[in-house]
């Protein structure tokens, strides 16, 4: 199939954890279908590892199943963008994959974005204090791609020696769609390092190349242990990048295009990272009640804005126009996911996570699974109405106040923000020998609560620090659990927009495809066109409920407190 410029339909494609997705949108930016496609993932310990073989696969037949939903071909799609986790691909010359496993399984060449092999790495990286750190937080964390990159060259010798591209995931999607080794500004600047504001004189985008990489810290990579990686300009981790949405190569490849089912030339955008993409699919959807100022004040207005993608993880995205410098905070990251604002990227690195391993590891969850499947409601929707229930039932002030001897500290997989704490762990205080339903109803209510209280430390944190958080926005997963969005309301203290597409990593991923094919001339222009909002939920206005959240989020604070104490102490007693 030969593409043609008639098309009006844009293609989003985003990888996940679990799963690859693709949905196609119209013109307006109404999710027409999409599909997914589950992903191998294999797990030892620390160690989390993929297969790029059989992500390219998914992504094939997600993209394939979608289109065959919406009764299009591959002729009616005018563009394709790419969204992914930050996972760290390995690849060699002739493009194979590389292994990254001790197991020296050559499909497992992939290092999930939540593995953390490399904490002893992070933390020897770190103890140099270079300059780039300070635009990372302050410290790199082990999801970050160099503690990775030094725990496969101090571990894997050989995969080392062959390894001949080391990409982030959403980059070698591209890559494999249109051969275009060209790297996002996306996602070098917010997980290897590069600095993204070198290019601060380059933002006529409209008809320029990609750049040559010019952000890289030679004395950093040198230092740390990995100058071998300088070599050729950088070749093996990107020596030229672009914006987001940029043009890349001529398009889809005639392999790539027939293994999609769509046409040959597709122009495809530079990717994002998934909560990126989510963060530009969705920052614009404010109602325009809440925009109470005039055009030229719009810019300043979005940096009012925080987005939470809440899926497994869940990341606060925020933008400033100028450089704040949050300790703790990933950040500032220049043009990283809206072009010329810097980003600022909090964290918590186990949410969905979190829930679903406490609620489904719990005796009575099969129990409730079957229940909820009969009534054909998720699990959590069961424990939603469970909890109404038994607040009517004992007659309480309100649902929150369930929760009153049950308290969370829900870093299970350590603190990303704002006290990036890799070696943080998770807390629960009030547990009894109760094992009922509704013991886990106000385990499963703790713990969100607990999960907003970090969002609330978050916000504060960041505020404190100078920016101006007053709006929060959500998508991705958890933004469809009802009590987990009014609770993030309640605690926080500010309203919760939700987007009219609740597919938002989606959109955005197409977004930057509808941007390489020119239907919009820039990245902001494509997200207010096809940014709409939904749902708003505000905070309680029961002075009760305030009064309550605060004191369970001084107790939060101490949790984690407690724990450092902890540590210390028996830190003392072995040393």
């Amino acid at each position: 199939m030969a593409f043609t410029s008639s098309a009006s339909l844009c293609l989003g494609i985003d990888v996940g954890t679990g799963s690859a997705r693709a949905g196609i949108f119209d013109e307006h930016g109404k999710l027409l279908k999409s599909a997914s496609s589950p992903l191998q993932i294999w797990k030892e310990g620390n160690c989390i590892e993929q297969s790029s073989t059989d992500i390219w696969l998914a992504v094939c037949a997600a993209t394939r199943a979608a289109c065959q939903l919406a009764n299009v071909s591959g002729e009616d799609i005018a563009s394709v963008g790419f969204a992914a986790t930050c996972s760290l691909v390995a690849v060699g010359e002739d493009d194979s994959p590389v292994t990254v496993s001790w197991s020296g399984d050559a499909r497992r060449n992939v290092i999930v974005w939540m593995d953390h092999r490399a904490v002893e790495q992070a933390e020897r990286i770190n103890s140099y204090n270079s300059p780039v750190l300070q635009y990372a937080g302050g410290a790199l964390s082990p999801e970050m791609q160099p503690p990775k990159l030094l725990w496969v060259k101090e571990n894997l010798n050989e995969s080392w020696a062959v390894a001949f591209r080391w990409m982030d995931l959403s980059d070698w999607l591209t890559y494999r769609a249109t051969g275009d080794d060209t790297r996002s500004l996306c996602t070098t600047v917010c997980k290897w390092t590069y600095l993204g504001h070198a290019h601060m004189q380059q933002m006529n985008t409209k008809n320029t190349k990609a750049m040559d990489a010019c952000g890289w810290d030679d004395v950093f990579w040198q230092e740390v242990g990995l100058g071998d990686l300088v070599e050729g300009h950088y070749a093996k981790i990107g020596k030229s990048v672009a914006f987001p949405g940029h043009p890349l190569g001529a398009g889809l490849t005639g392999t790539a295009a027939q293994e999609l089912g769509l046409c040959e030339g597709t122009p495809v955008g530079a990717a994002l990272i998934d909560a990126h993409a989510g963060g530009i699919g969705v920052i614009e959807s404010v109602p325009s009640s809440n925009i109470k100022c005039q055009e030229e004040e719009k810019m300043e207005a979005l940096c009012h804005r925080m987005v939470l993608v809440c899926g497994t993880s869940t990341c606060h995205m925020a933008v400033a126009q100028n450089k704040v410098f949050i300790p703790g905070v990933w950040g500032p990251f220049w043009s990283a996911m809206v072009p010329e604002l810097w980003l600022t990227e909090g964290g918590q690195s186990a949410t969905g996570a979190l829930l679903d391993h406490l609620v489904e590891n719990h005796v009575v969850a099969p129990l409730l699974a079957n229940r909820a499947a009969s009534q054909n409601i998720s699990l959590y929707e069961l424990l939603n109405r469970t909890l109404e229930s038994m607040a009517r039932e004992i007659q309480a002030p309100f649902v929150a106040s369930l929760s009153k001897d049950v308290h969370v500290l829900p870093d299970f997989h350590g603190n990303r923000s704002p006290v990036a704490d890799p070696s943080a762990k998770g807390m629960i205080s009030g547990l009894t020998l109760d094992s009922s339903e509704k013991q886990l109803a106000v385990l499963y209510l703790s713990t969100v609560q607990s999960i907003a209280y970090g969002t609330r430390h978050i916000v504060e944190h960041c505020n404190a620090h100078g920016l101006k958080i007053d709006t929060l926005l959500a998508c991705g997963g958890l933004s469809k659990n009802s009590l987990y969005i009014q609770e993030h309301a309640d605690i926080i203290g500010f309203p919760v927009i939700l987007p009219r597409e609740r597919e938002s990593v989606l959109l955005g991923a197409a977004i930057l495809g509808a941007v390489s094919a020119k239907k919009y001339s820039t990245l902001q222009d494509a997200m207010k066109a096809l940014n709409a909002p939904g749902q708003v939920f505000y905070p309680s206005q029961d002075p009760k409920v305030k009064k309550y959240h605060d004191a369970k989020y001084r107790i939060f604070r101490a949790l984690y407190e407690q724990q450092v104490s902890f540590r210390s102490l028996i830190s003392d007693a072995l040393g």
